[in-house]
C-alpha cells in the first residue's frame, strides 16, 4: 500500500470535519520550518500535524523524506499496548488481569522465587508498575535495559528479576496515587511482546501487520530483534512519519481508522486514562502511554503521547483534534525532549489556539 494512499485516507476523514485553521497558522508553521532548517532544533527530521483527520502540515528536514523509516525508539511501547488490546479483543488474552508467568511455563523455575511474582499481571507491565526490580532510569538497577541486551533470552531475564524494595524516599504502591508505583522498565514491555506472541500463536510482527498496521494503512514496518528472534516490543520499531500519524489518529478517534473499528473504543480510552502517577513534572501514565499536561499561559491542555529517545513524539490532543508527530535523530542528547516540547508548545499549539 503506497504512502500516497495513507495521505488520501487521512485527508478523506476531514470532509465532515471542523473549519480549517486561519491562515496565520500556516504562516506560523512556515516560520517554525525555517527555524528547524536553521539548525536551532538539531537533528529534527520531520514534523507532521493532522487536525480532525486531515493532514494540515507536513515537513521533512532530511534527505529521506516521506518514505524514510523513522526509528522512534520507545514510542514502540505504545504500539505494544495497542497489540495487547488487539489480542484481548480477539480472545487471545483473557483480560489485563492475566498472570504473566502463566504464559511461560517452559521458562520456570524462575530465579528469586516469590509468590508476588506469580501474581504479576498484564496490567502491571502495561503501567510500568510491576514489583520487579527494574528501572531503566537507575543504572544500578538489576533490570536496567542495558543489562537485558547482554542476555540471550529477554523474557527469562525479566522473569528472573527479584522483587524490588521501597526505601523511605520512594512511595510504596499503597501510598501512591492509583495504588501503583511507577518504574520505567523496558524489559517488562519486551516481555509483553512475548506474551502477545505466545497468546496469539503468531510472530509479533505478523500479528501486528494483521491486527494493526494493515487496517490503518501502514505498509512497511522495520522491527529490531532479540538474540532469540523476538521482535523488540520495548523500542526500536521504525515506521514512516505518516504511519506515526495514523497511529495517533487511532487514539484520537477511539480506535477507528477509515470508518473501521481497529481497536475497541474502551481499549484506547483505557490507554489514555491515568493508571499510575510518575512525578509532578511528568504527570500521569496510562497503558504504555504518556499523559502530559501542556501549559500555555494559564491554560492547561491534556494530551496523550508516544515518546521515544531523542525527543521523538506522537502527541494526541483530543480537545483540539490534533495529532502532532515530531521525529528526530537527537538520540541520547541532553535537552532533546525539551526541544521537541518547545516546537509543540511555543510553535504549534500557540499558533493553533490563535488561529481557531
Amino acid at each position: 500500500m503506497q504512502n500516497s494512499w495513507i495521505f488520501a485516507a487521512l485527508a478523506s476523514l476531514s470532509l465532515m470535519g471542523k473549519p480549517a485553521l486561519a491562515g496565520s497558522f500556516e504562516i506560523a508553521m512556515g516560520k517554525m520550518d525555517e527555524d528547524v532548517r536553521s539548525g536551532a532544533f538539531n537533528a529534527t527530521t520531520s514534523i507532521l500535524i493532522s487536525r480532525d483527520g486531515k493532514l494540515i502540515h507536513e515537513a521533512y528536514f532530511d534527505e529521506g523524506g516521506a518514505d524514510s523509516l523513522r526509528n522512534t525508539r520507545s514510542a514502540t511501547k505504545t504500539v505494544t499496548a495497542m497489540l495487547v488490546g488487539a489480542a484481548i479483543a480477539r480472545g487471545k488474552i483473557t483480560d489485563v488481569d492475566a498472570k504473566i508467568t502463566s504464559f511461560f511455563p517452559d521458562k520456570a523455575p524462575f530465579e528469586n522465587s516469590d509468590p508476588r511474582k506469580d501474581e504479576m499481571t498484564v496490567e502491571d507491565l502495561l503501567t510500568m508498575s510491576s514489583l520487579l526490580e527494574c528501572d531503566d532510569e537507575n543504572p544500578f538497577s538489576r533490570g536496567n535495559e542495558e543489562r537485558m541486551y547482554l542476555i540471550e533470552d529477554w523474557a527469562k531475564f525479566t522473569l528472573d528479576l527479584p522483587i524490588k524494595g521501597f526505601p523511605a524516599w520512594v512511595s510504596k504502591p499503597a501510598d501512591s496515587p492509583y495504588g501503583r508505583s511507577f518504574s520505567y522498565c523496558t524489559a517488562g514491555v519486551s516481555t509483553l511482546g512475548a506474551v502477545v506472541e505466545r497468546a496469539s500463536g503468531r510472530k509479533l510482527e505478523a500479528f501486528a501487520e494483521d491486527a494493526l498496521f494493515g487496517p490503518i494503512g501502514v505498509s512497511k514496518a522495520e522491527w529490531q530483534y532479540s538474540p532469540m528472534g523476538l521482535a523488540q516490543a520495548g523500542g526500536g520499531l521504525s515506521l514512516n512519519s505518516r504511519g506515526l500519524v495514523a497511529l495517533g489518529e487511532l487514539l484520537l478517534h477511539n480506535g477507528k481508522s477509515n470508518n473501521r473499528q481497529v481497536l475497541p473504543a474502551s481499549w484506547t480510552k483505557a490507554m489514555m486514562t491515568p493508571h499510575v502517577h510518575i512525578d509532578e513534572e511528568r504527570g500521569d501514565y496510562g497503558y504504555l502511554t504518556w499523559l502530559p499536561v501542556l501549559r500555555i499561559g494559564d491554560r492547561e491542555i491534556h494530551a496523550a503521547g508516544m515518546f521515544g529517545n531523542g525527543g521523538n513524539k506522537v502527541v494526541v490532543i483530543p480537545e483540539l483534534d490534533l495529532v502532532i508527530v515530531i521525529t528526530t535523530t537527537n538520540y541520547g542528547q541532553r535537552g532533546a525532549h525539551a526541544m521537541t516540547d518547545k516546537l509543540i508548545v511555543d510553535y504549534i499549539l500557540k499558533a493553533a489556539l490563535a488561529a481557531q
